[in-house]
């Protein structure tokens, strides 16, 4: 069974993950066990915590394992913003990313509003 594979947020995910480690193959090369490993390790921490609270026999260490994706959704905001002011990323690759990570960040969000209250 892979509950996780029915979730918008978990796919959703997946997805960003593609866009991330394309746009950090152009960093700096110094940034290679910095910035781009950091990055590629929040976005890759977003879809697998989905995936093991998704797994769990409860409510409740489902939920905390979004919370887990939330930590790594700001995470990854951070370095977005970081990565954008050090010119790492472009005004159009940093809209783009930005705006799919909010609404994976809703998503997940709604999923812990909707766990809660059930």
């Amino acid at each position: 069974m892979k509950p996780h594979r029915n979730l918008k947020a978990w796919g959703d995910s997946i997805s960003l993950i593609k866009e991330v480690y394309l746009v950090t193959k152009s960093f700096p090369k110094e940034e290679l066990f910095g910035t781009t490993s950091q990055m590629r390790r929040a976005a890759l921490s977003i879809p697998l915590n989905i995936a093991e609270g998704a797994a769990r026999t409860s409510k409740k260490e489902f939920v905390r394992f979004l919370d887990i994706s939330i930590g790594s959704i700001a995470e990854l905001d951070t370095l977005l913003i970081i990565s954008f002011e050090l010119e790492f990323l472009s005004n159009e690759e940093f809209h783009l990313l930005n705006n799919k990570l909010d609404l994976i960040g809703k998503l997940v969000y709604g999923l812990k509003r909707k766990l809660l209250s059930e």
